[in-house]
């Protein structure tokens, strides 16, 4: 990870990020980027909710890249990985554009069915948690906010679930 480097996030790490008063820092570090989807994802849901977080049109558009998913890339993404139908829309959409890069790429989920997708797309290397990249952003205050799903731990656990049963298929 560095300085500017293109990083993938999908809705569930906009909202964590906002949540730890972390994204400025992420934004400001690296070239954080998603999809339209996670944007209207980020922007919705029950304000009534206990926990939930609003997420303002203008902080998706500070410092966050958006790019547009087309159906030829969604339907490229099904024909990669038949699972990806299990994909919520907003990781289904960030992996189908993920797809289409030749850049040295890297996201942020924490979802385990886009873990299992990404280690079966060879893109296992390519998952950083929000843990390791607000540390390195220098949003260590963000670090002991982060609900389990958003550490270190869970992503390498659920990254060698994965991975073990890519070996065994």
């Amino acid at each position: 990870m560095q300085r500017g480097q293109a990083i993938l996030v999908d809705t569930n790490i906009i909202i964590e990020a906002v949540r730890t008063n972390c994204w400025s820092a992420l934004t400001a570090y690296f070239g954080i980027q998603t999809v339209e989807k996670c944007c209207e994802e980020a922007r919705t849901g029950e304000a009534h909710r206990p926990g939930y977080v609003e997420v303002s049109e203008r902080i998706l558009r500070e410092g966050l890249e958006v790019h547009r998913v087309s159906e030829v890339e969604l339907a490229t993404l099904s024909v990669r990985d038949a699972e990806a139908f299990r994909l919520d829309a907003g990781e289904r959409h960030l992996w189908a554009h993920a797809l289409g890069r030749t850049d040295a790429w890297i996201a942020c989920c924490c979802d385990q069915a886009a873990i299992n997708i990404a280690v079966r797309l060879d893109w296992g290397d390519r998952l950083f948690s929000l843990e390791e990249l607000a540390g390195v952003a220098g949003a260590r205050h963000a670090v002991k906010q982060l609900k389990p799903q958003f550490e270190s731990a869970r992503l390498s656990a659920w990254r060698t679930a994965a991975l073990l049963r890519r070996g065994i298929r």
